[in-house]
């Protein structure tokens, strides 16, 4: 039987709307936007069409948004240029953020702070959401940016993003979030929610890879992180990619206008797969099911396996699934985000699923038959099969 394949929070395929958009701007419309020339005009007017939609998509200004070479580009350019902005200013740089963002971010605010800055790293519920008192009183006496993840990419729970947003507003705080597992899955406006930063990228929409989008607020002031050039604003110098602009806008303009639909859809498939797994394995621990959940994430802690063995049985078994985010699946080591929700005594084999728009009940049913088969030769100490 053909491969399961689960993991679409790690990445997605292109889809065939987003390739043939970027098709005339791979090799045909070649030119460098900052040329003057027409070939340099046609793909500065293809770039800024790119920017618009983007910008409609998101309910940003064409001005707020800049294309940026992914998600971690995204996230270190809000958290560090704020940093340096303040910096400039005159005054003390502040993070604000939690235990659970992603590594991006983290270290992004653990590196302004061997640089001096201040860094206020907040705890999470067992729902994965930030006590609002806890942030109350972490903004009081202001911050450079507060930046809280809009869905989590290891549990896919979801902040109170509206209420956070109220609250670093009265507190004149810069918010900023890394809304790349948000975008397509959760409402996500930036008309409606006033976040100040938001970070985007391509490959987690069905867009290509390297690619990404930091939306700046006008009026919120950011420094760059690179020098040599005026593209996009100065903010992020060097020739433009001009067919990954074209994608990106082309994949986000999809997702947006899919989300209440895909949302309506996954939700039901991923509680089909967790009441399944908990039929068969009883001990199940579901990471974040106190709080709110996006509907693509299925995490689950099983007790009494190896975690390297969990995943590579899985694998030879066919189900591509992973032990949690890509960039730190493999480590035996819990991960930061499952230790701030559940506590270091949780089980260390995970599974965090991903859906998909490909996702059936075909593969779910399978998906839940592979893990259940193999943990229960795990459990047994037997040896695991080849795919199934």
């Amino acid at each position: 039987m053909d491969p399961v394949y689960l993991d679409y929070a790690a990445t997605t395929p292109l889809r065939e709307e987003v390739r043939a958009a970027m098709d005339p701007y791979l090799c045909e419309h070649f030119g460098n936007p900052s040329s003057t020339h027409r070939w340099g005009r046609r793909a500065q007017a293809a770039l800024e069409e790119a920017r618009s939609a983007a910008a409609a998509a998101l309910g940003a200004r064409r001005r707020e948004i800049f294309f940026v070479r992914g998600g971690t580009e995204s996230d270190n350019l809000a958290v560090l240029g704020r940093i340096d902005a303040d910096r400039a200013a005159g005054r003390e740089p502040h993070v604000v953020t939690t235990a659970v963002e992603h590594k991006a971010v983290l270290d992004a605010a653990r590196a302004g702070e061997a640089a001096g800055a201040r860094c206020t790293i907040l705890p999470v519920d067992r729902g994965g959401a930030v006590s609002l008192e806890g942030l109350d009183r972490a903004l009081e006496d202001g911050a450079s940016v507060l930046s809280l993840m809009w869905v989590n990419n290891e549990v896919g729970t979801v902040q109170p993003m509206e209420e956070v947003a109220v609250r670093a507003a009265a507190c004149g705080v810069p918010l900023h979030t890394d809304a790349v597992q948000a975008v397509g899955k959760v409402p996500v406006a930036v008309d409606r929610v006033p976040v100040s930063l938001l970070s985007v990228t391509g490959h987690k929409i069905y867009g290509p890879k390297s690619t990404g989008i930091l939306f700046v607020r006008e009026g919120t002031t950011v420094d760059a992180r690179l020098h040599g050039g005026s593209q996009e604003g100065g903010l992020r110098p060097g020739t433009q990619d001009v067919a990954g602009a074209v994608g990106m806008s082309a994949a986000l303009e999809l997702a947006m206008a899919e989300q209440e639909s895909f949302a309506r859809s996954r939700r039901l498939l991923r509680d089909e797969l967790e009441a399944s797994l908990r039929q068969g394995i009883p001990d199940l621990v579901i990471h974040g099911e106190e709080g709110a959940r996006a509907p693509h994430i299925l995490s689950v802690g099983i007790p009494g396996v190896e975690p390297e063995l969990l995943q590579a049985s899985l694998d030879m078994e066919g189900l591509a699934v992973s032990g949690g985010s890509a960039c730190t699946s493999g480590s035996p080591a819990l991960s930061h985000v499952l230790e701030a929700i559940q506590g270091p005594d949780t089980p260390r084999g995970v599974i965090r699923y991903s859906l998909g728009r490909a996702t059936d009940r075909d593969e779910i049913r399978r998906a839940s038959e592979i893990t259940l088969a193999v943990v229960s030769r795990l459990r047994a100490g037997a040896p695991t099969g080849g795919p199934t």
